[in-house]
């Protein structure tokens, strides 16, 4: 099987994403402060990269965001925001 350098991208951007989440629960459950501190960089240096690979999928149409409708944005304000 052939892969393109979209389906490299888009493997790339997931890793990253997981990486995120692994890091981001490494900081979470931290013992002490140096641990969390290492955790919390390498998590920030990992979301910069997943910017990177996400605004370059994006710069070539292979990722976009949709906006979501303003009704529904409100909904979901007035259902959490009584809490």
């Amino acid at each position: 099987m052939e892969m393109h350098d979209r389906d490299v991208m888009e493997d790339l951007l997931g890793l990253e994403k997981g990486v995120c989440d692994l890091y981001m629960h490494g900081a979470i459950e931290s013992s002490t402060d140096h641990v969390h501190g290492v955790f919390s960089s390498a998590l920030n240096e990992s979301l910069g990269m997943q910017s990177q690979i996400y605004s370059a999928m994006e710069s070539r149409g292979w990722y976009s965001a949709e906006n979501a409708e303003q009704h529904k944005v409100d909904q979901l304000r007035q259902k959490f925001g009584s809490r």
